[in-house]
């Protein structure tokens, strides 16, 4: 095995799974119960992450001037959930961290159907039939469950039967995912260094508009929907912080594209000082507040 494949068919799942298990670390069952007990915010947060989100992203890639393949890389990490990323901001911005929680681990359960569904038919529609790789659904539908789903519930296992050691272990645990993250993204520029500038230059101005309009269209429709200040930061976070190492992993191990693994590398770099400018907003307008009141 070389290290390119090494790479894509260890490293980069196990650092996936490690990562979602993380998620699965903080998650019990009494989330779901919350959920079902107060669904308002978990629905518009949904709808607004698998529904407004892929459709924004389509809807830019209509008349936006980009190569097919990197089309198709905005479409995937349109179509990834949340990721360990916006739970850490929605508790650095003291936002409703049980609300992301369920948000970032509950939709990445759903993305097993909608992932795939929404990949293959932007494959379809960007690119031509020639060059179009070939997208099995059922391939790809067991491997997002493989690397997503498993993880996570082994991760809410360890915390139901093992709570002390999770407990101890998940702010560890979230540091390493963090590392893995960083590593992976890193890799990924790195992997197309020499198309990088070019890849940018295309893709760079679409998923930056992408990761403003879906933050900005976040929080109106959170706040149209009623919901507290807590709840809108939640959502607003999960909807322009996506798990990009998810994007890379469907680009680059289940399609094979390395060039449809950059929009989402290039996503993950800009998503951060959009995040953290909005942080920011966040902390200085309730720092106002307590000084008004």
């Amino acid at each position: 095995m070389d290290n390119g494949n090494a790479i894509t068919q260890v490293f980069l799942p196990l650092s996936l799974a490690f990562i979602m298990f993380t998620v699965g670390l903080e998650l019990a069952i009494e989330d779901f119960k919350r959920v079902a007990v107060q669904p308002k915010g978990f629905v518009v947060g949904a709808i607004s992450q698998m529904i407004f989100l892929p459709l924004v992203a389509f809807g830019l890639l209509s008349f936006w001037s980009i190569e097919p393949a990197l089309a198709v890389g905005v479409m995937i990490i349109a179509a990834c959930p949340g990721g360990v990323t916006s739970n850490l901001m929605t508790y650095l911005a003291r936002g409703d961290t049980a609300l992301s929680v369920s948000l970032t681990a509950i939709i990445s359960l759903l993305t097993v159907v909608t992932l795939p569904l929404i990949v293959s038919f932007s494959i379809v529609h960007f690119m031509e039939a020639a060059t179009a790789p070939e997208l099995s659904i059922v391939n790809t539908v067991l491997g997002v469950f493989a690397i997503t789903t498993v993880p996570v519930i082994i991760g809410m296992v360890v915390k139901r039967f093992a709570p002390a050691f999770a407990g101890k272990f998940e702010r560890i645990a979230r540091i390493i995912a963090s590392v893995l993250f960083v590593v992976i993204i890193s890799g990924a520029i790195l992997a197309e260094r020499s198309n990088v500038v070019d890849y940018f230059r295309q893709a760079g101005p679409v998923t930056l508009t992408l990761n403003l309009i879906m933050m900005a269209l976040a929080l109106s429709i959170a706040k149209m929907g009623g919901l507290d200040a807590p709840q809108q930061t939640a959502i607003t976070l999960e909807c322009g912080l996506q798990n990009g190492t998810l994007a890379i992993f469907v680009a680059l191990t289940l399609i094979g594209s390395k060039t449809m693994m950059v929009p989402g590398a290039i996503y993950s770099l800009l998503m951060f000082p959009t995040a953290i400018a909005y942080l920011f907003i966040v902390i200085r307008r309730r720092s106002g507040q307590k000084l008004a009141n």
